[in-house]
């Protein structure tokens, strides 16, 4: 195999394919990329931790001789990413078990190669549901339920997020879910077409990641395909292809914890509340920096103590506080109201029950979205 090609183009394909590669791993094959150059000018490069796999292709590369390959995909990055921005890369491996060669102007180095027999496929098998989401689309969705996603491995099946196909007043949605047992959040869109036969999945934290990523890089209204089968995933943006097995596991009834009964509404300016909920819980030492919200008509008091540090507060009413309901004191771990208020535009809106219910949270202008949070003494 012997192919040159720019090393801005090739950096940025191992910046996306060296991402899934683990840093420590038991299996050596792992730690490398596939490299495989075509007769046409293609170079297709390959990266797996065996629940991920990430491809790209890449286009206009001068190939001398066909053939592939694995290198240490952290080092080849390191040293693509150090090379002079213009720079045109030379590789030449001869066939086997010799180390491949690489030339870039005064610069040459020779990596250890592994067996491309030892690379692991995760891109065979059918792929019976197929659909299509724009790119803003599927970002908004994660960015509006990852934070949600729980990081205890013993509930492995809430390690992702839950997308399924449903209805909801009677119109057909796919509906994402994340949930750690303290907060909930629930996004619908109109359901793609081709997606009705979809199966129930949890889409891991880390492919959901690594999908938000790419998502990042491609403009709003591009599609995004989407193929499915019962045990993976595959997502199509562009040139990059990345593969991922789903979370096998059973997601909780979800709908059993958003309350039904929750009828007195605070309406509050988001950029507001969230200063205030910052300010306040400044004074707390905790790790979990309880705040408590103190409601009366249009008036909302934001404080919390510190055994250590004091006491703070601060007080919201005027034309843009809304609440009629009777008084009520609830508390709320800071960051989890930080989370929500990051992802609201304008207003938010509060359905409490009472002091020590599930609160179920709104964007006032994107109902599409749903959160719930558990309260806290403080």
């Amino acid at each position: 195999m012997k192919f040159s090609v720019d090393r801005a183009v090739l950096l940025k394909a191992l910046t996306h394919v060296q991402s899934v590669v683990e840093r420590r791993n038991t299996i050596p094959i792992l730690a490398n990329v596939m490299i495989e150059a075509n007769s046409a000018g293609a170079l297709k490069l390959t990266a797996t931790d065996m629940e991920i796999a990430v491809v790209e292709d890449i286009v206009g590369v001068t190939v001398a001789r066909a053939g592939r390959t694995t290198a240490p995909a952290s080092t080849l990055y390191e040293i693509i990413r150090n090379l002079p921005e213009g720079a045109r890369v030379e590789f030449d491996h001869g066939g086997g078990d010799g180390p491949l060669t690489l030339r870039s102007g005064r610069f040459n180095t020779s990596l250890a190669v592994l067996s491309v027999d030892d690379f692991p496929s995760m891109t065979e098998g059918r792929m019976p549901v197929q659909f299509s989401i724009a790119a803003g689309v599927l970002r908004d969705l994660i960015d509006r339920t990852r934070f949600a996603i729980s990081t205890e491995e013993t509930r492995y099946y809430l390690n992702g997020i839950y997308i399924h196909a449903t209805e909801s007043e009677g119109q057909p949605v796919l509906r994402a879910v994340a949930t750690d047992g303290h907060r909930l959040a629930r996004v619908e869109l109109p359901l793609p077409e081709g997606a009705k036969a979809m199966p129930g999945v949890i889409i891991p934290r880390k492919t959901v990641n690594e999908i938000r990523k790419l998502a990042e890089e491609i403009r709003d209204e591009n599609e995004i395909k989407v193929l499915l089968s019962d045990t993976k995933v595959q997502f199509a943006l562009g040139t990059v292809t990345l593969t991922s097995k789903l979370i096998d596991g059973t997601f909780p009834e979800y709908e059993r914890v958003i309350p039904r009964g929750n009828d007195k509404k605070l309406v509050v300016p988001r950029k507001d509340f969230a200063d205030a909920v910052k300010r306040v819980a400044a004074i707390s030492s905790e790790k979990s920096r309880p705040v408590k919200l103190s409601l009366g008509t249009n008036h909302l008091r934001v404080s919390a103590a510190s055994p250590d540090q004091g006491e703070a507060q601060e007080d919201l009413e005027g034309d843009d506080v809304a609440y009629t309901s009777g008084a009520l004191e609830i508390g709320f771990q800071a960051r989890y109201l930080a989370d929500i208020t990051d992802l609201v535009q304008d207003k938010l809106e509060f359905l409490f029950s009472d002091g020590a219910a599930p609160t179920i949270v709104r964007d006032a202008s994107r109902p599409e979205a749903l959160f719930v949070l558990m309260p806290m003494r403080v």
